[in-house]
Order: structure tokens, then sequence, then C-alpha cells
């Protein structure tokens, strides 16, 4: 099996939030959208980001209903500079994210970072990691 992922696809309680806060509140253009079941953004070359209703993953699952949920998860999104976190989260919140930690320093790693929790509970990490860049070739240097 190649090394590479295309779709990160997670059950969303509430998919029309999910909708209004990824495309409404940040701007985000679906590429697929079929209402009352999956909104899915390219988030990167050959990367969708799925947002799939849980009712509706838990069937295609196999799984009782209520079981689809996000933990232990966290989506990051580098930006170029601590000022740029601060922007970012604070056009997250306004868009309708709960912040769980203010930008700061981290405790690993030289970061500066913070972490939002969108409307259905997926918790991203907005970080300035000035060891982290993507190369010419597109593969990620860490370091």
């Amino acid at each position: 099996m190649k090394q590479q992922v295309h779709f990160l696809t997670l059950a969303t309680a509430d998919l029309d939030a999910a909708r209004a806060f990824y495309r409404d509140g940040l701007g985000w253009e679906p590429l697929v959208d079929v209402p009352g079941e999956i909104v899915f953004f390219q988030v990167a070359p050959g990367m969708v980001l799925g947002l799939f209703d849980a009712e509706k993953f838990d069937r295609d699952l196999g799984r009782p209903p209520g079981t689809a949920g996000v933990s232990g998860l966290t989506l990051a999104h580098n930006v170029d500079g601590p000022e740029e976190v601060e922007w970012t989260v604070r056009a997250m919140a306004a868009a309708g994210a709960k912040v769980l930690t203010p930008p700061r320093p981290g405790e690993f790693g030289g970061v500066f970072h913070a972490h939002v929790e969108d409307p259905n509970g997926v918790v991203w990490e907005i970080a300035h990691n000035p060891g982290w860049h993507v190369d010419g070739t597109g593969r990620v240097v860490l370091g």
C-alpha cells in the first residue's frame, strides 16, 4: 500500500452547522455538497476533507446509531507567523468556533499555537512552527 491518504472523513452530528462554519464562516469552497449527507472540501493537492452526517456515517460502517464521534484528533493548520495564528483564531471564533487554548507558545517543539473547536467538536490546532515547511517537491520537512 502506498503511504498516502486522499480523504479524511469526519462524522458530523450537525451537517448544516458544519457547512455554515466552513463554507459561510471561513469562506471555504465545497468540492461536492450533498445536502443531508456529506460536504467535501479540497484541503490540499490530492487531499479532501469530508464532513459526513453522523447517522449516515454509522450506517455506512454498519454500526448502531450514535456510535460515531470525533475524539483524540486534531486537524492542524500551519501559518507563517504568530500574528497569523492570532488572526486565524479570531476569524474562526467569529465564524462560530470555540477557543479552547488562546494563542501562546507551545510546550513542545518551539511552536506558537492555539486550539479551536468547530460547532461539531472537531478540534483545530492553528500553529506557527518554524521547523515545518514544504519543499519544492511537495515533501513536508520537519525540524
